[in-house]
């Protein structure tokens, strides 16, 4: 694939195409091997590559250092630069997820139903593997671990390609990776970090590989989940905004709102599950929105709202239309008073993008009818939305969140990294 200064450079000895085509290749031929390959020797290799992450701490610090000096001459955002960068307390999380995947029980050869036929034909769903996935994300450099764990667990090959910014420390990440395949005997393929920084690369992925991605996964910004939806000429997981609204209803806990409030938006601005928006009842407006919209302020969160929330604060600065169809990623929120439950489903759905949503109350009946209403992944009741995370829901770890209605929604963890195929087993039986 060419020396290091030339794949460091963008610039492999062969074409991008070629490059990428020989990939495709290489990885169908090891979904073969995987499909095939025994829980305790996939596991083997995904607790070899958390023993390398934790050894080569220090490189992989090193790696991100690196990556973060150039974005910051970059002139990247802070939330960005919160998402690129890496320290030791991530560095033991990406190594504990690994582990945590391991632990989880096999989904290959699940059998999903059993039943039989009244001519005596016995007839099973059981689980596969997809094959090969296709991953393409920006600046988090975990994703590269979190991704090729997760779809080696599944059975599946993996093609990596990560954003530019986040070379040195995807690569590092990758060759534990790459360690912990070959002390388990498993087809260095099974997972590949693209190494080139080419952009032509992500088109030739989303094209297929001539035949040899069974789907992709895009993991990053609007523009390229945009770019992927509208280009891909195979099935994607994605979702393209986290437009993630917390709905304050009459009946909420004053308290408990505050605490979930906090938590949903200023936690990580940068991560998909952040809320955006918060939508508070005008049944509750007199006693709920002046002190959730003090202490969003008082935290650093710039707020925009409607009249009657610039009202109870001058800081507050005016929302347009704009706003409630803004995903910020970052410390600013939309607020909005409605007239209850009906208008809270109905701003939900017309702004919304089916990511997640959250309803604060202590009205069991108003719970109950938003979770069933509300059509997005992901629909919570008195919970913080930055739950929305498949190691949070006991995934071990997720390679994205999806909000289409095929096949995966939500968290897209083991279960959904997998197919299945019918065994159907006869006797002799014959059509008439």
């Amino acid at each position: 694939m060419g020396n290091l200064k030339a794949v460091e450079d963008g610039q492999p000895e062969t074409g991008t195409a070629q490059l990428m085509a020989g990939l495709g290749r290489a990885a169908r031929a090891a979904a073969h091997a995987l499909s095939l390959a025994s829980a305790e020797t996939k596991n083997h290799a995904i607790r070899k590559a958390a023993e390398e992450i934790r050894a080569r701490a220090a490189d992989i610090l090193a790696a991100n250092a690196r990556d973060m000096a150039a974005a910051r001459a970059n002139g990247a955002a802070g939330a960005f630069l919160d998402r690129l960068a890496l320290d030791g307390t991530r560095v033991e999380a990406m190594a504990k997820g690994l582990d945590e995947i391991a632990a989880l029980p096999d989904p290959v050869g699940r059998v999903l139903a059993r039943f039989e036929r009244p001519n005596g034909l016995l007839i099973e769903r059981v689980a596969t593997p997809l094959g090969v996935i296709g991953v393409i994300y920006e600046s988090r450099p975990a994703v590269t671990a979190d991704a090729g764990a997760l779809c080696l667990k599944a059975g599946n090959a993996a093609i990596l390609r990560g954003g530019s910014e986040s070379f040195f420390s995807a690569r590092t990440i990758h060759e534990c990776l790459a360690a912990g395949l070959a002390d388990a005997g498993l087809p260095e393929a099974a997972i590949t970090l693209v190494p080139v920084r080419d952009r032509a690369a992500v088109g030739e992925m989303l094209a297929g590989l001539g035949g040899s991605l069974d789907v992709i996964v895009p993991r990053g910004g609007k523009s390229l989940v945009a770019r992927v939806q509208a280009e891909a000429r195979v099935p994607v997981f994605a979702h393209l905004e986290g437009i993630v609204h917390v709905f304050i209803h009459r009946d909420a806990d004053l308290e408990k709102a505050k605490a979930i409030v906090l938590n949903a938006k200023l936690r990580r601005t940068g991560i998909c599950g952040a809320a955006e928006t918060l939508l508070v009842d005008r049944a509750c407006a007199s006693t709920h929105l002046a002190p959730l919209v003090k202490m969003l302020l008082d935290s650093g969160c710039t707020v925009r709202g409607d009249d009657e929330t610039r009202a109870v604060d001058a800081r507050v600065e005016p929302a347009s239309e704009a706003d409630w169809r803004t995903e910020y990623l970052d410390a600013i929120i939309s607020v909005r008073a409605v007239d209850g439950l009906d208008e809270a489903i109905a701003h939900i759905e017309t702004f919304g993008s089916h990511h997640t949503d959250c309803i604060v109350t202590e009205d069991e009946a108003a719970a109950e009818r938003f979770l069933k209403e509300v059509d997005s992944a992901i629909v919570m009741h008195n919970a913080s939305t930055q739950f929305a995370d498949g190691g949070e829901f006991g995934f071990g770890a997720e390679i994205g969140i999806a909000t289409g209605r095929m096949h995966a929604r939500g968290p897209v963890g083991l279960e959904q990294l997998t197919s299945f195929k019918y065994r159907v087993h006869g006797n002799g039986q014959i059509r008439p």
